[in-house]
This record gives structure tokens, sequence and C-alpha cells, in this order.
């Protein structure tokens, strides 16, 4: 498996199944309070180019719960790409700490990050992907339906970062992914033709259509996303035009779904917006069952690409040099 987590293309099927299994474990045993400490004694550096709620404290909640702790660098704190460059920042943040997740408004900045650093990357998003949101996303669907090859995902909206990824894990793993959104927001064709090629293998079945309504109606699951975000705040008035009325998730479209339909939403969510209230705070919404599951899905992520790397941190391996310490310490006193 690679080093990093910043490219759901980087992985096989059998590898993200493995993550999404492992998610669930580290869930039950954090639940029952039986989580062992992992990540003893672990640091994780955490790099924000932009504000988050749900990225960070998973993250740094994770760290803590798996025995470690993490070390938030809120924007503008570092000299990342500025007064240092990116690779220097990352060899000096490889030899201080375990591992890396960084949220990056680039996605190339993550790849120089990656190319420079020593240990572990975890991709918290860039403009490209947001991996950790996608395999939480899929997990969450698993919980509810035991199953993940033949589910129906429609996602209705803008062909943003998330969706990217969303649509990458669903044709790596055999989910049928239909997309609504108008025709100027429909993913770009570098990015279609990479899912249509995992689609293959997989048996996954993408449409995308200017239709929300043929959409829903096979739809096991409805996501929805913010119509803008950082770095198109000129554009929110032609975004808003575009996609509304005709592509808000209300209750009206919901019924045209499956009965047992459930809604998702990556949050943060603009309320009677893209979504109406009557939709997030329904029965059939499980947003903040999903928003929970990123702080389990970043502990399976941690264990699994940073817990990989440490060699035995165990209280037994301190007591080797206990003896050495205190005969140092004395000198001091």
């Amino acid at each position: 498996m690679k080093k990093d987590y910043i490219d759901i293309q980087d992985f096989t099927a059998e590898e993200l199944k493995t993550l999404i299994e492992l998610t669930g474990i580290v869930k039950k045993a954090s639940k029952e309070r039986a989580l062992s400490d992992l990540l003893y004694k672990a640091s994780l550096a955490m790099i924000f180019e932009e504000p988050s709620t749900r990225t960070r404290v998973s993250f740094e909640v994770a760290m803590t719960q798996l025995g470690g702790h993490a070390i938030y660098m809120k924007p503008g704190e570092i000299h990342l790409g500025a007064r240092e460059t990116i690779g220097d920042t990352a060899q000096v943040l490889s030899r201080m700490c375990d591992g890396i997740e960084a949220r990056l408004l680039k996605h190339k900045d993550m790849v120089e990050l990656v190319k420079y650093a020593s240990v572990p990357v975890i991709s918290g998003l860039t403009d490209y992907q947001h991996p950790a949101q996608s395999l939480c996303d899929i997990f969450t669907i698993y919980e509810n339906t035991r199953k993940i090859k033949g589910v129906n995902l429609t996602f209705i909206g803008d062909s943003t970062e998330n969706f990217n990824s969303l649509l990458f894990i669903s044709s790596k793993l055999g989910l049928n992914f239909y997309m609504a959104s108008p025709k100027k927001y429909q993913p770009k064709e570098t990015i279609l033709n990479e899912a249509l090629k995992n689609a293959k293998e997989s048996g996954s079945k993408i449409v995308i259509t200017e239709d929300p309504k043929e959409a829903v109606s096979h739809a096991d699951f409805v996501y929805t996303d913010l119509w803008w975000w950082v770095g198109q705040e000129d554009e929110v008035e032609e975004r808003r035009a575009a996609f509304m009325p005709k592509y808000q998730v209300n209750e009206k479209l919901m019924k045209l779904a499956s009965p047992h339909a459930k809604f998702m939403h990556c949050l943060p969510a603009s309320r009677n917006t893209e979504v109406t209230d009557n939709v997030i705070d329904s029965e059939q919404s499980i947003v903040f069952d999903e928003a929970e599951n990123r702080l389990h899905t970043e502990m399976a992520l941690l264990v699994a690409f940073i817990g990989k790397t440490l060699k035995a941190r165990g209280k037994d391996k301190e007591n080797i040099y206990d003896k050495e310490i205190d005969r140092v310490m004395e000198k001091l006193s």
C-alpha cells in the first residue's frame, strides 16, 4: 500500500475495503472504550491553509484516543511555500513528527509535500479531492446497508473536490453513481474518464444528467454539497441562479427516491440553499452519523498509515532507559 493517503486513485478496491473494515473495528473499540494506545506518544503535524471544523476536530481527537498528540497549525501560522519552501517544511516536520495531515488549497502543493516528507502524509482536502471524507461516506453507507457493491448513490450539485473523490471511490467499489447538475458544473472530462476506467473493472454504473428527478429515482442515498466554496465568492449569484430551485434537495425531490433512501451531506451545509431544513433534519437524514464517522475514519487512517511506521514504543521499552536517565538527572540535582 502507498505511504501516503492523498488520492483515492492510488489505491485498489481491496485496499479501500480493508480501510473500511478497519474503520468499523476502531469505531466499535472506541465506543466500548477498549481502544488501545496504538499511536502511543506519536505526534501528528496538522497543516491548515483554510479553516475547518470536522477535519481538524476528527484528526485531533483521533490522535488523542490513540495515545498520541496533534499539533494544529492554523492558516497563515507557518511559512508553507512563502518564506520557506514546501520541501523544507516537509523535511523539518518529518524530523519532529510521525505523520502530517494537511488541508491545502492546491493539490500540486500536496504532491510537493509528499515528495519531501519522509513520514506519511494524509490529505484533509485539496482543490482536487477530499479522500478522507469519501472513505467516511462509503463507510456510512455500509453501516446502513451492510453492503457496498450495487448500492445506488445519487449526487445532486456541483462537481466539487469532494464529488471527485466520491466518484472515484464509488466507481472503484462498484456503487452505481448518478449525478445531476447543470452542464457547466458537471465533472471535467479527465475526471470522468478516470472514473469510467474504474467502473469498467468494478461493474459500477455512472450516469451524468441535468435532470435531478431522473437521478434520484434510482437512489438508495441522496447526497449534496455546497454550491460554492473558498475562492468562488465572485460566482455566488451566478451559481445560485444556475442551481436554484431545480437542484435543491427538498421534500418534493426526496419523495421521488426509494422510500428507504437516506440523505447525506459532508457539511457544512447552507441550509435552505442546496438542502432544506425539512430534509436535513428529517428521519431520512444521516448527516450527523456521517459527521461522527469522520472521527472513526480518521482513526483508521492514522493507524493504517502512521501506526505501521512506528517502532515499538510500549512502556516496557521506556524502562530500558530509566536507569540511564536517572543517572544523568542526578548530575542536575
